[in-house]
């Protein structure tokens, strides 16, 4: 993982490090795309393709000592903290050397060693999560900090609200990163949305911006000074960073959608958008890389994300025995 140290001078060196990490996340994610139309998959998944710049821009300033909370569009997340790309397969794949053991399965990937305290199934929980990550960041007087990822569709539930007001009360070391990436699920958000949900930290006093959620630099610098007001104490901030999921919500959804629910035509002008071809243009057209650069990195990727899938199909699943052993019966 690329970090940056709440450094917003980017040297080619730094960005290239930014662009290999949002690849990881879109190549590991195609191919469970790849696996979920074949069926080689256990359950369903939620893929992150489209958003790569938010959880790569953020995670860049943070070190194993900070915390994240997650979505059920948990994969980039894991990653972009340094969450290892076979452990992550292993996982979604449901087996035994998975980073949960097989046990949490792609919405519940974890890793404490990491800083990584879990991808969530349940909308908006992780906002409570970090928020009580921070509390105990803030009583051990580490610097640490706490991230809380969440979708435009979390951002309606009553829990941001109550951890914006305790949060800002406190002072707490926590950021509030909402993905707003126009669904809740399968209805746009300007249906069941109100207002700007930046604007929601107004009443509170709490820090805010708002960041375009495909640019890289700007949001690993908006992320840069909330975490840095966040470790010198003054508290919370709210990111609204605005992306797209260029995939549906779920793998496959379109074996039981009656309808579509965004157009074509919508999805094509926010893939010309792409924050990973945008990141690379921008460099050589500025002279900070050339092709090669990215052919490599390429090259590089493709070989781990082809060990990573390796390594979960050679590992067995869970012991069934094994798992109701650790239960009592009443």
């Amino acid at each position: 993982m690329t970090v940056l140290c709440e450094d917003t001078n980017f040297s080619s060196e730094r960005l290239l490090g930014l662009y290999r990490d949002m690849l990881r996340i879109r190549r590991v994610e195609e191919r469970l795309a790849k696996d979920s139309r074949a069926g080689n998959l256990p359950g369903p998944v939620h893929l992150y393709i489209g958003q790569e710049a938010v959880a790569v821009g953020v995670c860049a300033n943070l070190t194993d000592d900070d915390w994240i909370t997650s979505t059920h569009r948990g994969h980039g997340h894991f990653l972009a903290k340094g969450g290892a790309a076979d452990l992550l397969m292993a996982e979604v794949y449901g087996r035994e050397t998975g980073i949960c053991r097989g046990h949490g399965g792609s919405m519940h990937v974890a890793d404490f060693s990491k800083g990584i305290i879990g991808a969530n199934g349940i909308v908006g929980a992780g906002i409570s999560i970090a928020t009580g990550a921070a509390w105990a960041a803030q009583l051990e007087k580490k610097g640490a900090v706490s991230i809380a990822f969440f979708g435009d569709g979390a951002a309606n539930q009553g829990v941001l609200a109550e951890a914006l007001n305790v949060a800002t009360l406190w002072k707490l070391p926590v950021i509030f990163v909402c993905e707003n990436n126009g669904f809740s699920e399968f209805s746009p958000s300007n249906t069941v949305t109100a207002g700007n949900i930046v604007d929601r930290a107004k009443p509170y006093g709490t820090a805010h911006e708002s960041v375009d959620g495909n640019d890289i630099v700007a949001v690993a610098q908006t992320a840069s000074r909330a975490i840095r007001r966040a470790r010198n104490g003054d508290g919370p901030t709210l990111i609204e960073a605005r992306t797209y999921r260029l995939h549906g919500h779920v793998e496959g959804e379109q074996t039981f959608l009656g309808a579509e629910y965004r157009l074509e035509q919508e999805v094509s002008d926010w893939r010309d958008r792409d924050p990973i071809p945008a990141l690379a243009s921008r460099m050589i057209d500025a002279g900070q890389a050339a092709r090669e650069d990215f052919e490599h990195i390429e090259a590089e990727i493709t070989e781990e994300v082809a060990r990573a899938v390796k390594f979960a199909e050679d590992s067995p699943f869970p012991d069934p025995d094994a798992q109701t052993a650790n239960f009592m019966f009443a």
